[in-house]
């Protein structure tokens, strides 16, 4: 198939690249290689799906209306997966406008581009940010969702809000994936586990807030991709049980589903930093701190709609994870 990645320099993007590249896809990326953090890694990340002869390098932001129309018009993707997005809860409080610019407007263009060119799915990154101020574990995509706490969360139900309104009037397939706190090499130095990672190495104290009691159901990357992968493959249908008189939020008479994507396994803040620890072989000297403006205590992912829909289930443990993580960094910082 023909695909579109959007945001193909990030993290999650690069991987599912390459992923899709090595199985014969031919891959459309977009990314517009914004300065929010380490460009050189980005294009670092470029390098290696560049070698493939059939991915496609395309320079554009989400927001340029007539760029994006553009990509669409000249490639015709068959299946579409928009990661591109302003990411980051804290950076939220501080630049607001890069996420209505990129996250609202960005994704209406997408959806647009998706509309008038008959595209055959798409899927698009959501976020565990979304369950903002519920309580109730694990977290479900059959939850009510009404209460972010970040204007981050709010871009990304949003963006399920929006995306619905395509499946509903234009039967465009969508699936909106609920990303829960992915980690691995390749990873974006905005992340704990990369400013740890760093701090540790140079001898310098990390910020841990929440006094270390903050659980997060981390996710290996490759566990996202191999979720991202089969949901992409699996295009969404209407629910033929779905009724508006106990509307289910995870589902809809349109063609649309939600996923979370989460390793269904809660790690307090305070064993990671020991799994680093034993992984760096040096202690970390820490400044703790309480709980952040936008943060949420806890996050655990139910996955059972994926197992049932895909035969997925992430496994990759933290222990494992990190490993692979501080081996992938000490090699490209050289340290």
């Amino acid at each position: 198939m023909k695909i579109l990645i959007t945001g193909a320099a990030g993290f999650i993007g690069s991987a599912l690249a390459l992923r899709l590249l090595e199985r014969g896809d031919e891959v459309v990326g977009v990314d517009n290689l914004n300065d929010y953090y380490d460009v050189g890694l980005k294009r670092a990340r470029l390098e290696r799906t560049l070698a493939y002869d059939g991915f496609t390098d395309v320079r554009a932001s989400l927001e340029d209306r007539e760029a994006m129309d553009r990509v669409f018009r000249e490639h015709e993707p068959q299946r579409v997966v928009n990661l591109a997005a302003q990411a980051g809860v804290r950076y939220s409080l501080q630049n607001p406008h890069a996420y209505v610019d990129s996250n609202l407007v960005g994704f209406l263009h997408v959806l647009e581009g998706c509309r008038h060119t008959g595209v055959e799915h798409l899927v698009f990154a959501s976020s565990s940010s979304v369950y903002g101020a519920n309580t109730r574990m694990p977290f479900s995509v059959h939850h009510n969702v009404d209460h972010p706490l970040s204007l981050y969360a709010a871009t990304k139900k949003a963006n399920e809000l929006m995306a619905h309104t395509y499946a509903h009037l234009y039967a465009l397939p969508v699936t909106g994936l609920r990303f829960f706190t992915v980690y691995g090499p390749w990873g974006r130095p905005d992340m704990a586990l990369f400013k740890f990672t760093r701090a540790i190495l140079s001898g310098e104290p990390i910020d841990v807030f929440n006094y270390g009691r903050h659980r997060r159901d981390f996710t290996y990357i490759d566990d996202i991709v191999e979720g991202v992968v089969r949901t992409l493959d699996h295009v969404a249908e209407p629910d033929p049980h779905w009724s508006g008189e106990a509307p289910d939020p995870g589902t809809s008479a349109a063609p649309y589903r939600l996923y979370n994507i989460g390793n269904q396994n809660p790690v307090e803040l305070e064993h990671y930093i020991q799994v680093l620890e034993e992984a760096l072989g040096r202690k970390a000297r820490q400044n703790r701190l309480p709980l952040q403006p936008g943060d949420v205590p806890d996050t655990y992912a139910d996955v059972e709609d994926l197992v049932r829909d895909v035969g997925y289930r992430p496994r990759t443990p933290v222990e494992e994870g990190v490993r692979r993580f501080v081996a992938w960094y000490r090699e490209y910082y050289g340290v």
